[in-house]
């Protein structure tokens, strides 16, 4: 939402909205862009609207939000996010759309950069703060919308996922994991989004998919269009699938950089250096960059600048701060995919000292105890663990993820880890557990009670 009302800023509409609680870094941008953001939920705050305004209807707001209710009340016309993009930005440009469980925001963001800096003055729609963007989105001239494709539903009147929305031209499908429990039970409905998606996908476009994910594959071979698989020479790629671009990544090319030596269909071999660690966003690297040359025609040579030019995303891999040489970073992983991922990537970071490991479920996925085992696993990459209380306490105990239950199981395997009873106490156990040359690594995709700035003042006062 705070992505589409910068983009519709940028376009020369009067953009105005509500939040109960605004925080950086979206309300530093909205505000920065001269976007209104009015305080909590209320029915004032649509009566004093103009009757020609357009209420975007964010996927957040129940039935009877008070806005929501107010706003049928006075007639006024209502659309879902995803329904304001199709209407109001999508008309005269080619749809790019990224989608998968896992890999979304990096990806678009790096595909963005890539035809920026190309010149081709892409429009941008993308679920975090890029700082090659300055935002979260951008408002071009050029013939590309790149998008970052949600499968979450649309709004309470539109229960559909966004990114059927969307009208792709291409799209890339970087994995299909189950997720989003609230609202798909079971792994058929979710797949069924994807195959939604992969069925509107224009049939003169093509879908770039990640060849390691057997379901993903599967999925995109109903596709109309072109499908081109890629993967890493690393990845373990089922016999029954051929990856059209393999790529290998090297850690030498010089601090905080990565090489990927990239092979084409014909044979061809490219070098491009990034400043993402883990096999994860090397997979993401590659899939934006099949896009770019495949779609937009973007040379080897030119993407090899683009990417050089990166500057990543806020809240992925984030550096937030050192304090007596302890290293405090920011992630959005929560489904326990995402995080064993992250915590693989940020291993080698972390070395010589130990890998220390916070993480708030939050999410409606990471709330609920389906994948606990998952967790478990996931989490055992870690030197030390702590886990802070479930968010959503609505949630039936015996559905409940138990945290203490996951910090059990990860001291059988000699991890210290351990359940916290509050956010203000999990500053206190990571204070305990942390000392010169550690790496810790926040995971949530909240505020986690601004744990990161906390904990970097207290590590400057207690570590002597």
């Amino acid at each position: 939402m705070g992505s589409l009302a910068t983009l519709l800023a940028d376009a020369g509409h009067e953009v105005s909205g509500s939040d109960p609680e605004p925080r950086p870094p979206m309300s530093d941008v909205l505000e920065a862009r001269g976007i209104r953001i009015l305080p909590g939920w209320h029915p004032r705050n649509v009566e004093r609207l103009p009757r020609d305004t357009v209420v975007v209807v964010g996927n957040v707001c129940r039935r009877d939000n008070p806005e929501a209710v107010r706003a049928a009340e006075l007639d006024l016309r209502r659309v879902s996010m995803p329904g304001a993009i199709a209407e109001l930005v999508l008309p005269g440009r080619r749809s790019l759309v990224v989608a998968g469980t896992h890999g979304k925001t990096t990806t678009t963001s790096v595909l963005a950069a890539l035809l920026l800096r190309a010149e081709l003055d892409p429009t941008v729609v993308v679920g975090g703060v890029s700082r090659d963007l300055g935002g979260s989105s951008r408002f071009g001239r050029g013939p590309f919308l790149v998008i970052e494709g949600d499968e979450y539903d649309s709004a309470y009147f539109e229960k559909v996922p966004k990114f059927w929305s969307y009208g792709p031209w291409a799209a890339i499908l970087t994995s299909v994991e189950h997720d989003h429990l609230d609202i798909y039970p079971d792994v058929a409905s979710y797949e069924r989004a994807f195959a939604g998606l992969v069925d509107r996908v224009d049939p003169g476009g093509l879908i770039a998919v990640w060849a390691g994910d057997e379901r993903a594959v599967a999925l995109a071979r109903g596709a109309r269009c072109r499908v081109i698989p890629y993967a890493l020479r690393s990845d373990a790629v089922p016999p029954s699938t051929r990856p059209v671009y393999t790529a290998v990544l090297h850690d030498d090319d010089g601090p905080g950089r990565l090489r990927l030596d990239v092979q084409g269909p014909e044979g061809g071999l490219w070098t491009l250096s990034t400043p993402l660690a883990g096999e994860h966003n090397a997979r993401n690297v590659l899939a934006a960059a099949v896009v770019a040359h495949e779609v937009c025609g973007l040379s080897w040579e030119q993407i090899g600048h683009g990417l050089a030019r990166y500057q990543g995303v806020a809240l992925r891999q984030e550096l937030v701060g050192m304090a007596r040489d302890v290293r405090v970073y920011r992630d959005f992983a929560h489904h326990p995919g995402a995080v064993a991922e992250t915590l693989r990537a940020m291993r080698p970071l972390a070395l010589p000292g130990r890998l220390v490991a916070a993480f708030e479920p939050r999410s409606a996925t990471a709330c609920r105890r389906l994948h606990q085992q998952d967790y478990i696993q996931a989490f055992s990459l870690a030197d030390a663990v702590v886990l802070a209380p479930v968010g959503r306490q609505e949630i039936p105990a015996g559905d409940r993820l138990d945290t203490e239950a996951v910090a059990e199981a990860l001291r059988r395997r000699s991890i210290d880890a351990v359940a916290a009873v509050s956010l203000d106490r999990m500053l206190e156990l990571l204070l305990d557990r942390v000392g010169p040359g550690d790496l810790v690594l926040l995971m949530s995709n909240g505020a986690f009670g601004q744990l990161d700035r906390r904990l970097l003042e207290r590590l400057a006062e207690v570590i002597p």
